[in-house]
């Protein structure tokens, strides 16, 4: 009679290895099998890159220093060039200043009791300059031509008038002993804001 062969320790064993590498490689870790051959099993998980939108925080110190540099400097140049059209603008009125200081003074007596726009109006005539060149100052070249035949003194009185028609500035202007057929040429500086813009205007020219 033949006898049935019992399953034994070689059975339980090869189950036990079928069911380590079910449960291996539903986890995805690396396992071994506990029987005699020795073999292993192993799987790396793939990793996942992070979620860029989920970052919080400040940028790296290297870029806010970079970015900081970058406002300095600006702001840096933004201030040195207005220094600089504040120092143009004081150099160009002090050299003004210099050659009509007493020039203005004497027209401005003459002046004080002239009636009406005076003898000389058609021998003066006026042009701005560019505000480039007068450091953003509001200035006006008078040009006065002596057409008399002999040497003679002129005063001169420039209005600036605002949009209204309003005198806003008074300033004077002059050239003592101007010989026949010559011209002179001072500068008369507005000290107003740029806005509203302002009109130069003859107001008055003697000859004496």
């Amino acid at each position: 009679m033949s006898r049935g062969v019992p399953h034994g320790r070689s059975g339980s064993r090869r189950i036990a290895a079928l069911l380590s590498a079910i449960a291996c490689g539903s986890v995805l870790v690396s396992c071994s099998s506990d029987d005699g051959g020795g073999s292993t099993a192993s799987i790396t998980p793939r990793p996942t890159p992070p979620n860029a939108s989920n970052f919080t925080g400040t940028p790296p110190s290297a870029i806010a220093s970079a970015a900081s540099s970058i406002i300095e400097s600006a702001t840096g140049r933004a201030s040195s060039a207005a220094a600089s059209v504040s120092a143009r603008a004081s150099e160009f009125a002090a050299s003004v200043s210099a050659d009509t200081a007493r020039a203005a003074a004497t027209a401005e007596k003459q002046l004080k009791n002239v009636k009406g726009s005076g003898n000389a109006t058609s021998e003066v005539s006026m042009t701005g300059l560019p505000t480039a060149e007068t450091g953003g100052l509001r200035a006006v070249v008078v040009t006065i031509t002596n057409n008399s035949g002999k040497t003679a003194s002129y005063a001169v009185q420039v209005d600036f008038k605002n949009p209204d028609g309003k005198v806003v500035q008074t300033s004077f202007v002059g050239k003592e002993n101007l010989e026949p057929g010559k011209k002179a040429q001072p500068v008369v500086i507005s000290r107003q804001p740029a806005e509203p813009q302002l009109t130069p205007v003859l107001a008055k020219a003697q000859r004496y």
